[in-house]
């Protein structure tokens, strides 16, 4: 008990009378110092006395699938800049291969009796995965937002870039430096941000249904897409449009090692923006999502409802901007393409 107060009083920056005033119910402490050491105790990960845990903390949930991928921590950079400037204190909550899963850490969020989660990347972007955990929270009645397309029938508000719009300025961009050969590397089958790219690309270039000799899928990583790349390359294309930029990271290490150049043989797409994409060799043409904007208003999102406002649960489509780059390039004369 003693470690717990002087933790807990060191962490809200009071004296551990005070905190021990808290704990305790008793008066004389200001509504936002009790505030303060109550979100402490839950940071810390104490246990609430049993006559506390009925009320939440200003703690708020910020789970994602990874942090390799650049784009992560640029969101979770803007999503707890945020919530800190609106009084909460955020839980970043990062899943790792054989970690903590999605599930487990809404358990825990759920136990420390947080404000609400804001999601970006998991399951609910996955239609054939486990959605029982989100349906846990729409029981507890417990505000949430998600980043990023998800199935329909979670109801939650989500925040994303138009997939449709980003696919249509790649493919553009490439038509009009006279590629005709176009391949598209996506995430899995059951991904929706994907499905929708591809939906996207087959419009824009006329595809059947089921013609998906240009497409090729993997795993979010770099090696997955060197793989489908690499099978790309093989039946001719000329100009590759991927899902993200780790995915066009590897799609170009396919290309150099069939011994060919990006982009004088193959130009390559990505979809992000992250960190470092003016480092690359060559720096990378790709989509920008707008991530500053998107996790400002995922964050509004969640704090109004949270206040008690009420949130319809609708889509906010915001508008990707293509970045031209040194991975693109006209494409090649007739004689240098592969047949």
């Amino acid at each position: 008990m003693t470690k717990r107060l002087t933790d807990v009083a060191r962490k809200a920056g009071v004296s551990e009378a005070t905190v021990s005033r808290v704990l305790n119910g008793r008066g004389g402490v200001s509504e936002a110092t009790r505030t303060a050491v109550l979100t402490a105790l839950d940071v810390l990960g104490y246990e609430r006395p049993t006559k506390l845990r009925g009320e939440r903390a200003r703690l708020v949930g910020l789970v994602l699938p990874e942090l390799q991928n650049p784009i992560f921590p640029a969101l979770a950079e803007v999503v707890t800049g945020s919530l800190a400037q609106r009084g909460f204190t955020p839980a970043l909550c990062a899943r790792t291969i054989g970690g903590v899963s999605e599930s487990a850490y809404v358990e825990m969020l759920l136990d420390h009796q947080v404000s609400g989660v804001i999601f970006a990347g998991g399951s609910y972007a996955l239609a054939d995965a486990s959605h029982e955990h989100y349906r846990r929270l729409t029981d507890r009645g417990l505000p949430v937002v998600l980043v990023n397309a998800g199935v329909e029938e979670l109801g939650f508000p989500r925040v994303s870039t138009d997939d449709a719009v980003a696919v249509e300025q790649a493919y553009g961009h490439l038509r009009s430096l006279g590629h005709e050969r176009i391949g598209l590397v996506l995430g899995p089958e059951d991904h929706v941000p994907s499905r929708r790219k591809l939906s996207a690309l087959r419009r824009a270039a006329g595809w059947a249904e089921d013609d998906d000799r240009w497409v090729e899928r993997s795993s979010f990583s770099m090696e997955g897409a060197r793989v489908a790349a690499t099978k790309l390359v093989d039946r001719g294309v000329t100009g590759i449009v991927c899902a993200s930029d780790v995915l066009a990271l590897g799609a170009i290490r396919a290309v150099r090692r069939l011994g060919r150049s990006v982009p004088d043989d193959v130009s390559v797409v990505g979809f992000d923006d992250s960190a470092f994409m003016t480092c690359t060799d060559p720096p990378l043409t790709t989509v920008r999502q707008p991530i500053e904007t998107m996790g400002q208003a995922a964050v509004d999102l969640l704090v109004t409802q949270i206040e008690g406002g009420g949130v319809l649960a609708d889509e906010l489509l915001f508008e990707p901007e293509l970045v031209v780059r040194g991975s693109t390039a006209p494409a090649p004369e007739p004689g240098r393409a592969r047949p």
